[in-house]
């Protein structure tokens, strides 16, 4: 019965074809929109999620920070030294190791070629704690850090920018006016948004307190590794107590530091990612509820249209309930077919825009949203379907039979 009614739900579709279409416009309108935005949406958030994971689950970040208005102006100084992450290797038993990270922007020449880029100064346990490794070459060592050497890591966009050998180990740098020789080349990691990710050089932490001051050196943030991932809330708990017995802050002053995880940072983007959604859910809602007036229109007319064979079924035997069946069934399976139409429309439209806007990332649909869909589209032909289909089983067939 149940498929009798759906192929017969099929056939009335196809035999009014434009009326149908126009009936489920607003099915199909905000099924495309939402599949649409959702695609955009997840295909940015599958990039930055990724981008997050990268930093690695135990990593943590504390970097100087001066809360706004009244509650900042009560702090002295809002300084971050390599003092302070060595206090942290020795006092906070949930960390095994921290570097200072010390970023500077300077003049980068070979031969004729030069360009302005990030200077990053960090310990050798970089690697480790970022997740973060050499593609080629090696890593500066506790050595280069401690003699001050002028070696350099670069990422693999400056490869292109400087023109340089397609094996540059070993070819020299002017680094802020000074020599430097490249030892290795970062992992390659792309770009976002027109954000090249490949394009900085590091050099040992040592040398760029030599080139830009020890004041250089109390403007820096600390990266540093929990011992294992179920450690990094607790090791955030005690990194805060000793930076702020460190830097002597009174309990009603707030911190003058910021420490972030990699949970912290997929917790704030999966909200501004959430509430994007939930926009979009709403303003779809409207599009649907829309198109579910438009069905149960439809439907009423065509209740309308078809009392003599609502007549005829009931006078071969036909109960309330089959004929309750057959009119929520056609109603379900027009909002299907627009929901399917949406869905179609959806995906080539988010294909589309991804590629239309610059350095968008690819566009994703996952799964959900296709279920998600569909059975939005479902409830809606049910919801507005009811009423035309149980105004049609109430009928009687003799006064049915006498319709003209």
């Amino acid at each position: 019965m149940f498929l009798e009614n759906f192929f017969l739900a099929l056939k009335a579709i196809w035999a009014n074809k434009m009326r149908s279409l126009l009936t489920t416009l607003g099915i199909v309108i905000g099924t495309a929109a939402v599949i649409a935005v959702v695609s955009i949406v997840q295909g940015l958030s599958r990039v930055i999620t990724s981008e997050i994971e990268g930093i690695g689950s135990t990593a943590i970040f504390v970097s100087p920070y001066r809360p706004p208005g009244k509650e900042g102006e009560k702090l002295q100084r809002v300084e971050l030294t390599w003092d302070d992450g060595a206090a942290l290797l020795e006092r906070v038993p949930s960390i095994n190791e921290a570097t200072p990270f010390l970023q500077r922007f300077g003049k980068i020449k070979f031969g004729e070629n030069a360009g302005d880029y990030p200077i990053l100064g960090v310990q050798p346990s970089f690697q480790d704690i970022r997740q973060y490794f050499v593609d080629r070459g090696r890593f500066f060592g506790a050595i280069d850090d401690r003699e001050r050497q002028n070696v350099c890591v670069i990422g693999h966009a400056v490869v292109q920018d400087l023109k340089l050998p397609s094996e540059p180990i070993g070819e020299s740098l002017s680094v802020g006016g000074r020599t430097f020789r490249i030892i290795g080349i970062m992992e390659k990691r792309g770009e976002l948004f027109g954000q090249q990710f490949d394009k900085f050089v590091m050099i040992p932490f040592a040398t760029a307190v030599g080139m830009y001051g020890d004041e250089a050196s109390k403007q820096i943030a600390l990266l540093v590794r929990a011992r294992a991932p179920e450690l990094v809330d607790r090791a955030v708990d005690e990194i805060e107590n000793v930076l702020r017995a460190r830097h002597r802050l009174r309990s009603d002053q707030p911190n003058d530091f910021e420490i972030g995880t990699q949970k912290e940072f997929l917790k704030s983007f999966n909200k501004v990612a959430n509430g994007v959604t939930y926009i979009v859910a709403g303003m779809v809602s409207i599009a649907l509820f829309v198109g579910g007036i438009g069905i149960m229109n439809i439907m009423l007319v065509s209740v309308t249209e078809r009392t003599r064979e609502i007549g005829v079924r009931k006078a071969v035997g036909a109960r309330r309930s089959h004929i309750l069946q057959q009119f929520v069934i056609e109603a379900i399976t027009l909002a299907l077919v627009g929901g399917l139409v949406g869905i179609v429309m959806g995906y080539g439209v988010g294909q589309l825009a991804a590629k239309l806007i610059p350095n968008w990332p690819g566009s994703f649909v996952p799964l959900w949203a296709v279920m998600l869909a569909f059975g939005f589209s479902s409830a809606v032909g049910l919801f507005f379907g009811i009423y035309p289909a149980a105004k049609a089983s109430r009928l009687d067939p003799i006064e049915s039979l006498r319709y003209e």
